[in-house]
């Protein structure tokens, strides 16, 4: 069994072409999307449509139920540049794309093999909006991940690719796909960016567990032109995350 994680592309249509390129030659079984899909990015049909041609499953991020229902919005958001380009993006939108959208499911379980399993979520197998990170306390990630066992736990939300062993779990962030961070996300200052896409196969063959944390290149020129020639709000605050 290999599956491809891939997770918070946020309307980076560039970003995800380049990563659906590499997930092609890596001979995978299925790819599984961890959510936040189109919010903040100027291309959010164009990444819908690349993620609904690849029929896989979808789960439900913190980003794509403040699009759907805004007043489900964290306060981080409402109070940043990211509130206006929520509204933009939901006026792209046609009723098939909310629909599609209304699809996503808040957790999801994939046998691997034999006994072996992996839970997928996005932000914890509870909430969408919880964050772990490489430096959460033990006891605060227990609390996190309390009522499931899995061999693998796998989400996103925090744009930052992440292995972490855990009472024999293995907790797997694949990376952001359209907003890789270069240092974790804190309240009132903006991103900075990674000019690569990210995302992870899960292998398990034969009894042996293997995860590779993948980083691609993608067109950066063209993803500033692209933001550049949309009419999204902010968009000196969105180039000015690149390096």
């Amino acid at each position: 069994m290999r599956i491809a994680l891939i997770s918070d592309m946020h309307g980076h249509a560039i970003a995800l072409s380049a990563v659906l390129a590499d997930i092609q030659q890596q001979r995978v079984d299925q790819v599984i999307c961890l959510g936040d899909v189109i919010t903040i990015g100027v291309q959010p049909q164009m990444t819908l449509a690349l993620l609904r041609s690849l029929n896989c499953p979808c789960l439900m991020g913190n980003h794509d139920a403040a699009l759907l229902q805004p007043d489900l919005a964290a306060d981080y958001m409402i109070a940043s540049e990211l509130w206006p380009t929520l509204h933009w993006c939901a006026r792209q939108l046609t009723p098939e794309d909310v629909a599609f959208v209304r699809s996503f499911k808040p957790l999801l379980k994939i046998p691997l093999g034999g006994q072996e399993t992996m839970v997928c979520f996005h932000g914890s197998p509870h909430a969408n909006t919880d964050l772990i990170l490489a430096t959460t306390p033990t006891d605060e990630l227990e609390r996190l991940l309390q009522g499931y066992t899995a061999t693998i736990m796998a989400g996103g939300h925090s744009h930052m690719q992440m292995v972490r062993h855990h009472k024999g779990t293995l907790i797997l962030n694949p990376g952001s796909v359209g907003n890789s961070f270069r240092v974790a996300y804190a309240p009132g200052c903006p991103p900075s960016l990674n000019p690569w896409a990210e995302y992870a196969v899960v292998t398990w063959q034969a009894g042996v567990l293997s995860v590779d944390c993948r980083r691609i290149a993608f067109d950066l020129a063209a993803t500033k032109a692209a933001i550049m020639a949309s009419d999204i709000p902010n968009k000196a605050w969105w180039l000015a995350q690149y390096p």
